[in-house]
């Protein structure tokens, strides 16, 4: 079977300075895999390969068979991203931001309407389809993000760090969402820095540092080498301060 997401020997050099090194990494379709690290590990760099917003220096990325360079739109077309930051019009409402980024999916304008609805009313949003982004709580934002991000289907979905700066109700209601979506086949990639939240959810983790993977298992056999009481966090810890 095609993996979801097949990485190879891939490299991505800055002047001297390798900030991804030659990490190889297979996942299959319908994982729920986290990619944890320090800040500068080199995490949003392998997200920005795997996107076509980065170039890599060596190696080799497909998304179910597609190479992310030679294939670039239909890889591009199978991955849907929710970023760190907030990158949208903040003077745009709800419902135009996610019905424009359909078109640009080439989601015909008959199916658009009943696409939104089911998103934003999964997401607990569907009142607020009307009013501007910039109104929005921190937390309507992070979600906004998440139905954009869905809007065409995605085979695969990017967390990086989604639920940043949101309140702990709202995070575990998206933590939630995310295992649901998981359920019905999507595969998806999260990256956090709450890393409660990887164990929550993810089956497998990869641990990178300095742009070396020095860690590739499921989370209970993690947990399980470090001891009973053992948390992601004292695992990630061990690994990332040698």
């Amino acid at each position: 079977m095609v993996p979801a997401i097949l990485i190879k020997n891939l490299t991505k050099r800055y002047s001297d300075t390798n900030v991804v090194d030659n990490i190889s990494l297979s996942i299959k379709g319908g994982e729920f895999f986290g990619l944890l690290g320090p800040n500068g590990a080199g995490k949003t760099t392998m997200i920005g390969i795997l996107t076509g917003l980065v170039n890599k220096t060596d190696g080799k990325v497909q998304l179910f068979g597609k190479d992310v360079e030679k294939d670039y739109t239909e890889a591009r077309s199978l991955i849907g991203l929710v970023p760190q930051e907030f990158n949208f019009d903040i003077f745009e409402k709800v419902y135009n931001l996610l019905y424009f980024n359909a078109g640009y999916f080439g989601i015909p304008k008959k199916d658009r309407r009943p696409r939104i609805k089911e998103l934003l009313t999964a997401l607990n949003l569907w009142e607020k389809r009307n009013v501007p982004m910039r109104t929005l709580s921190g937390g309507m934002k992070r979600k906004v993000m998440i139905a954009r991000a869905l809007i065409h289907n995605p085979k695969i979905l990017i967390l990086d760090e989604p639920t940043a700066g949101v309140d702990v109700e709202t995070r575990k209601m998206m933590w939630q969402y995310f295992k649901e979506i998981n359920k019905q086949g999507t595969t998806i990639i999260l990256t956090t820095h709450y890393l409660e939240e990887a164990e929550f959810l993810c089956e497998r983790v990869g641990i990178i540092n300095k742009g070396i993977m020095v860690k590739l298992d499921t989370t209970q056999n993690l947990l399980q080498f470090h001891g009973k009481d053992a948390k992601l966090e004292d695992v990630f810890i061990h690994l990332t301060t040698q």
